[in-house]
């Protein structure tokens, strides 16, 4: 994988910290007076210099009351300079282990951009039109010759348990890259998916940002499911923050490069992010949000699909014949009762899994 830098700050080494510093100081001080004017402090095992004399040379209480307030002033322009200094200590440090950047994943060659491609539609062959997309730009991005992987943003539009998430899942298997699934009808407005601002009684970070500080993987699959029954926060002030709104930036390549954190507020670049967005009713949506990403037509699923789809994980899974056979019929029968869905067969085909592995009571 490649690496890019992520956060756009200055960052210094962790482990010049404080009592670091003021040991050099007083270090460079004896060097000094030892006459190795010119020397800095940490060459002076290539100085010759015996360091049992440097160690004897005399430092007043005054001397080092001034280096104590040198070193002090150093960290605090330092703070200043780096664009952190209003983060706790414990926060910046988390935020150092980024100095070097985060990796990139990428699809090498066109011939593995299809292998990825193919993996998808043979298993999920009703996502085609989403699979389509992926591949095409998997395939542009090669061409391209671009560092990593960089795919558009994703809107699939399609019946509910059709597979919609599942296939993201998948696609971020397939890329091995990480995968975070995000329910918007299970968070407070865009706070989970973003984070929230310093101030709130809740104010903490976003699942964007905890992944990629999580897995230093710059392009994670970003899975935001049903995102039309996000809800709206609404301040004491009365301003509103919606997850449609917050999303708008991390969408907008140019705008996701220089992306402020709302929690560290500090700037990372989130410009290769992957985002899968899904919804089930077209009109709840902004239409900036469309502008940005179309949607994705999707059709309903069928019960042979469904059929094979039961088969193909199951013997992934190690499922014998027996037990898939009455997975399918018992997923049959729930059919005649509702509409089809990928949902259903998934809980048929754990339960067949579930009963094959218990134990027989005699």
């Amino acid at each position: 994988m490649a690496t890019i830098p992520f956060i756009q700050c200055k960052i210094f080494p962790v482990e010049q910290t404080a009592d670091y510093l003021e040991k050099r100081f007083i270090k460079h001080l004896r060097l000094l007076r030892s006459g190795q004017v010119d020397q800095p402090a940490h060459e002076v095992e290539l100085l010759g210099v015996d360091n049992q004399e440097l160690h004897e040379t005399r430092i007043t209480h005054l001397e080092r009351s001034r280096i104590q307030k040198r070193v002090k002033k150093l960290i605090a322009r330092r703070q200043e300079a780096s664009g952190m200094g209003h983060l706790q200590r414990d926060e910046r440090e988390r935020l150092t282990a980024l100095a070097g950047g985060v990796r990139l994943a990428t699809v090498k060659t066109e011939h593995q951009a299809d292998e990825i491609a193919a993996a998808l539609h043979d298993e999920m062959p009703w996502m085609g039109p989403a699979t389509e997309q992926v591949w095409r730009a998997m395939r542009r991005s090669v061409r391209e010759g671009t560092i990593g992987l960089r795919l558009p943003p994703i809107l699939l539009d399609g019946p509910p348990g059709i597979g919609k998430s599942f296939w993201a899942r998948r696609l971020g298997r397939l890329l091995t890259v990480p995968t975070t699934v995000i329910e918007a009808t299970n968070e407070n407005a865009s706070f989970g998916v973003v984070g929230s601002q310093r101030g709130w009684g809740s104010a903490g970070l976003g699942r964007l940002i905890s992944t990629i500080l999580m897995e230093h993987v710059g392009n994670p699959v970003m899975v935001v499911d049903e995102v039309e029954k996000s809800g709206t926060a609404t301040s004491m002030s009365g301003r509103a923050f919606g997850l449609s709104e917050a999303l708008l930036p991390l969408l907008e390549p140019l705008t996701a490069r220089s992306w402020s954190c709302p929690f560290y507020q500090v700037k990372f670049d989130m410009s290769w992010v992957i985002w899968v967005l899904t919804f089930n009713n077209y009109h709840a949506l902004p239409e900036p949000l469309l502008s940005r990403c179309p949607p994705i037509s999707l059709r309903a699923l069928t019960t042979d699909e469904l059929v094979m789809f039961i088969w193909r994980e199951g013997r992934r899974q190690g499922t014998s014949d027996v037990a898939l056979d009455a997975a399918v019929e018992a997923f049959k029968r729930a059919g005649q009762a509702s509409q089809p869905s990928l949902r259903t067969a998934a809980r048929v085909l754990q339960r067949a899994a579930d009963l094959e592995c218990h134990p027989t009571l005699h």
